[in-house]
């Protein structure tokens, strides 16, 4: 018995041999780059001393945590993280999900590729590049915001980096142009495998197209919907950086509007050196979102459970 396990083993890892060995780069990236790491959440939990190290320096338990929420950092970074992802995951959606009903209905098959790429192209784009254009737009001296809009319209210029007020609208727009393209494609690729017999059942009975979208497209693309909006809740404490700090070319007048963990941690490890508060930050991040996705989960659960993730 047990040699015939082995044999079986052993021509197991003679057909399987080359995917494991494909497997191997992958797996330790993973390691190196997910796991590893987590070993410096100690550093939450001490007075870190480069000299001494992790495991040598003074463990001084919660204080960390407790100066990050003795500050009024903690609220105006929870609070933008929140809010910011809460509205970048239901525009995103809803844009992704109406882009991709209208993809689905063009006939023309080069012309459904070209418009999938030109939606596609801005997910592809370096937010550096992204900063960059925006700066383009809203250069105080030679933005074509105040250089041909705001003249055209009769209004003065507006110092746009020193003006908090208009930063989350301003935020909003680029995170919905980039990154509806990709959740469009997803969500197109869904649709395209919904069985064209329910289609053409409802136009025997005499189904209009938005009877058709409500009726058939919306609730079978349901499960596709609420596993990117799960999986989105999950980083709803993480916050796109480049977005956070690039864009808005890291401009102090705007840190009420545009602050949030990333760039706080960021912030408090470049320019305070603080390396125990940076992690203990990192760390509140982490757990918030963990227990976000529980919630999330468990409330998917109570009312569809074939559409939970686990």
């Amino acid at each position: 018995m047990e040699q015939a396990y082995r044999l079986r083993r052993k021509s197991g890892i003679r057909k399987y041999g080359v995917l494991l060995l494909m497997m191997v780069p992958g797996l330790a990236y993973l390691l190196i780059n997910n796991y590893l790491p987590m070993f410096g959440l100690l550093i939450a939990f001490k007075d870190f001393n480069s000299v001494k190290g992790i495991f040598g320096s003074d463990w001084i338990g919660f204080r960390n945590f407790e100066y990050l929420f003795k500050t009024q950092d903690a609220y105006i970074i929870t609070r933008n993280a929140i809010l910011y992802n809460f509205v970048f995951v239901v525009l995103n959606t809803v844009a992704a999900v109406a882009i991709a009903i209208g993809l689905n209905e063009i006939r023309s098959r080069f012309m459904s590729r070209v418009y999938q790429s030109v939606m596609l192209l801005p997910h592809l784009i370096s937010m550096v590049i992204v900063s960059y254009l925006a700066y383009s737009l809203l250069s105080v001296d030679t933005g074509f915001m105040n250089k041909t809009v705001l003249p055209w319209l009769g209004l003065n210029e507006i110092s746009w980096y020193t003006e908090a007020a208009y930063w989350p609208f301003i935020l909003t727009i680029i995170s919905l142009w980039k990154g509806a393209g990709f959740l469009c494609v997803i969500y197109l690729a869904a649709i395209i495998g919904i069985d064209p017999e329910y289609y053409e059942a409802a136009k025997l009975d005499g189904a209009t197209k938005w009877q058709q979208i409500r009726t058939i497209t919306l609730p079978l693309l349901s499960p596709i919907i609420i596993m990117m909006t799960l999986l989105a809740i999950g980083k709803i404490f993480y916050s796109d950086f480049g977005l956070f700090y690039q864009v808005p070319l890291g401009s102090g007048a705007l840190n009420d509007t545009t602050q949030v963990i990333d760039t706080y941690v960021y912030r408090a490890l470049m320019n305070l050196g603080d390396i125990g508060m940076s992690s203990a930050a990192g760390l509140y991040q982490s757990v918030v979102g963990f227990v976000l996705v529980l919630l999330s989960n468990y409330a998917v659960r109570k009312f569809s459970k074939d559409n939970a993730l686990f």
